[in-house]
């Protein structure tokens, strides 16, 4: 007979090779193939336990054969939230029951619009891209100034696409809708020629309607029913709208000097006072306050209150008016021009002054009058309103709170987003919720008021795994980032959200890396060590649900480290350049660089994630309740058992080692080996442990495996082979004939080569 040693070693010296094997016989690849086929139908629990050819062969996948039958008990255990310690799966001792529970995401991955991630992810890209246009008006002002500087004719300011829209946003111009030769005789006008261009085109049209006006007025001064006049004012005011659109060119011919030809007189296409006039109409149109509005209306503050000489320059100047109340923070409904009057007219060395009497209550008030030197009855010499340090105290003001109105609106929409979006279930839904969906376009850079509705409800439903699909056809990133934002299906409806790696591996990951990190510590150390893993498991279960690339995984050390722990890959072994080989394989391509790796958990750890073989993340990786990975590491467990069931119907013993090698890296305690039968049998043999061992008290027993068996040494890989390899010839001396022979192996042959009692004792001793 041949000994338990040799057997184990004929299996386990290509192990993978002896996996191959099993796995091409015609029963395991036929179950194999129909596993991986149906596996991808099923989305409930209730279709696993259903099908009895998938639920039996994941239940032998991870040794629960035994439990097959059990279908109440196995629900419970599916259903459990692993995230959760006190939760079923959790709680039971036998850790089987929870790896296969981490195998599925039945109970973790809830459908919704937007994950807690990407609701963050949506209010920051909101503040940025807010930030982001208010850093473009200031740089397109800038462009604007300086280029009008070197143009050398009205073709160039047209052509170009910048200056252009700066200058239609500043009138108001549509840059859909305009004729280039009507704007270029406008603007190559002199409006106070008659014969110019603009007067020769749209002079007519201004007299006539001016004439009309003043009809209009003679008729309505005639009127004597307030039906009549009521009619007569409409016209009017149809009159006067005209006449206004009619004035926005003439004001955009004075904004220029270029001559009747369209090119640049000696002195330039504008003077400063031109330039500015379109600067503060292009800030003007804005609806966020930018930096470079802020610096603008400064200027404009230092500038008019160098000729102030009453307090009534400032209320009668809107933007002087709203500058005050800005800087010092008076956007109170209860402010108005008359409190802004009676606090810079107040005198401060009267108790009973305005500014006194409230400024307790209101220290603005105080401030304000401090930093003024206007007299009681609101006069002040021409420019001496302010000191040069009062303006720079005012203006520093402003600075610092211009945009605090701004921020604060800013707040209450992400607030408003934040508890809206939760309850959305459909792109219907989301579309009908204009302050939402106004909310998701401003922060992806797209105008709420310009787009088409039926766009962006199309972009939401495109399929972004199919480059056909109508989102492609936009050529426009900014839908790209919104769809891709949400987690809409191409009905419309919500879907689980797509991340680097599904709910249920982040948790099973987070799981394992903290039991690896605190295996075998004492109660002190233990607990300093789990407190450490749970910040790293915190950061990685957070983090993985930001990941958008496999190189953005790949270049995370903390990320990585806790991956390979958490599937006994020591990460100091690895480089960065095989992680990237493994991340670029094709894992249905054999000759892919994943699937040359002797080790089979490389294929495991890639087919839980979501990325294409060029690292981008895809839902095609996607396959109901298991990942590609789980689906693997399944068949991969199914074969091990079959091997190993293999090799017990002609040597017990040799399953045992086989049993023992594989759940090796799983034990964390002395308990772990007494509450398994199999376990506890490798245990009593290796140590020549006599059967009524199982009869101690069960402390007592820990405490001997403690004392036999150093758990440190299941770490290392070497002395667990050492272990198996005792275990064979213990197993061998206490069951077989064949002792002898797996002695002889260990020990050498030959005339001399008996074996003494003290010796077999030495052996059953030894570690």
């Amino acid at each position: 007979m041949v000994s338990t040693y040799l057997s184990y070693d004929l299996v386990n010296r290509d192990l993978q090779a002896s996996l191959k094997r099993v796995a091409k016989q015609s029963d395991v690849s036929r179950e194999a193939a129909y596993y991986k086929e149906n596996i991808s139908k099923v989305t409930s629990v209730d279709d696993l336990l259903g099908d009895y050819r998938l639920y039996s062969y994941a239940m032998k996948a991870f040794g629960l054969e035994d439990m097959t039958y059990a279908k109440a008990f196995m629900r419970k255990v599916l259903e459990s939230d692993l995230s959760d310690d006190n939760s079923f799966a959790n709680k039971l001792t036998d850790h089987r029951y929870r790896d296969f529970a981490t195998a599925f995401n039945f109970s973790s991955e809830e459908k919704a619009a937007q994950s807690s991630t990407q609701v963050d992810a949506m209010v920051g890209l909101y503040t940025s891209t807010m930030v982001s246009q208010g850093n473009a008006v200031t740089t397109e002002t800038n462009y604007f100034n300086a280029m009008m500087g070197e143009i050398g004719s009205v073709d160039d300011l047209l052509n170009n696409d910048r200056l252009r829209s700066y200058l239609f946003t500043s009138y108001g111009v549509s840059d859909s809708y305009y004729s280039r030769s009507f704007l270029r005789g406008v603007l190559s006008s002199d409006t106070g020629d008659s014969a110019s261009y603009i007067n020769q085109t749209l002079g007519p049209e201004r007299d006539a309607l001016n004439a009309q006006v003043a009809d209009a007025q003679t008729r309505l001064a005639a009127a004597t029913t307030t039906a009549e006049k009521t009619k007569i004012n409409t016209e009017i005011s149809g009159y006067e709208s005209k006449l206004s659109g009619l004035q926005t060119y003439y004001d955009m011919a004075d904004a220029f000097n270029f001559k009747a030809d369209g090119t640049t007189p000696a002195g330039g296409a504008q003077t400063a006072v031109q330039k500015e006039t379109i600067n503060d109409l292009y800030l003007s149109r804005q609806t966020r306050v930018s930096t470079a509005t802020a610096i603008n209306e400064a200027d404009y503050f230092k500038e008019k209150m160098a000729s102030v000489d009453n307090v009534s320059d400032i209320i009668a100047d809107r933007r002087l008016y709203n500058f005050i109340k800005t800087s010092y923070g008076l956007s109170g409904i209860n402010v108005v021009s008359s409190t802004i009057e009676q606090i810079l007219t107040s005198d401060l060395n009267d108790p009973n002054s305005y500014a006194n009497r409230f400024g307790k209550s209101n220290p603005a008030y105080l401030q304000l009058a401090k930093d003024f030197g206007f007299k009681t009855d609101g006069t002040v010499t021409a420019g001496a309103a302010q000191t040069a340090t009062q303006q720079a105290a005012t203006v520093n003001r402003y600075y610092s709170t211009y945009n605090d109105v701004q921020d604060t609106a800013d707040e209450k929409a992400a607030a408003l987003y934040k508890a809206a979006i939760s309850g959305i279930t459909s792109v219907d839904e989301f579309m009908g919720k204009s302050d939402v969906l106004d909310f998701a376009l401003k922060a992806v850079g797209l105008d709420p008021d310009k787009v088409s509705k039926f766009t962006v409800r199309q972009a939401l439903m495109s399929n972004l795994n199919d480059p056909d699909s109508y989102i492609y056809k936009l050529k426009d990133d900014r839908y790209l980032t919104l769809a891709k934002a949400f987690n809409f299906n191409t009905k419309g409806d919500v879907t689980v959200p797509l991340t680097a790696q599904a709910q249920g591996t982040i948790t099973s990951v987070a799981a394992e890396y903290t039991i690896k990190m605190t295996r075998f510590l004492a109660d002190d150390k233990k607990t300093a060590a789990k407190t450490a893993a749970s910040a790293e498991v915190k950061y990685y279960s957070t983090q993985m649900q930001t990941i958008q690339t496999a190189s953005d995984f790949i270049k995370d050390d903390r990320l990585v480290n806790v991956l390979l722990t958490s599937y006994d890959v020591d990460p100091k072994s690895v480089t960065k350049d095989f992680l990237k080989q493994v991340f670029a394989s094709d894992l249905n391509d054999p000759k892919s660089f994943v699937n040359k790796q002797t080790n089979s958990v490389w294929a495991e750890i890639l087919g839980t994630f979501n990325f294409d073989s060029s690292g981008k993340l895809t839902a095609a990786r996607e396959t109901g309740a298991q990942s590609t990975g789980k689906i693997l590491e399944t068949q991969n467990k199914y074969t091990r058992q079959t091997l190993e069931q293999e090799q017990g119907e002609s040597n017990a013993g040799v399953r045992l080692a086989l049993y023992f090698e594989r759940l090796s890296h799983s034990i964390t305690s002395a308990y772990d080996i007494l509450g398994d039968t199999a376990l506890l049998e490798f245990f009593r043999v290796s140590y020549q442990l006599p059967d009524s061992f199982s009869n101690l008290d069960v402390d007592k027993q820990a405490a001997l495996v403690k004392k036999y068996m150093n758990l440190e040494d299941l770490k290392d890989p070497e002395k667990v082979s050492k272990m198996v390899d005792k275990f064979t010839v213990m197993y061998d001396v206490q069951n077989s004939d064949a002792s002898s022979s797996a002695l002889s192996i260990l020990t050498g042959s030959g005339s001399d080569g008996g074996i003494s009692a003290d010796l077999l004792y030495s052996l059953s001793q030894s570690r």
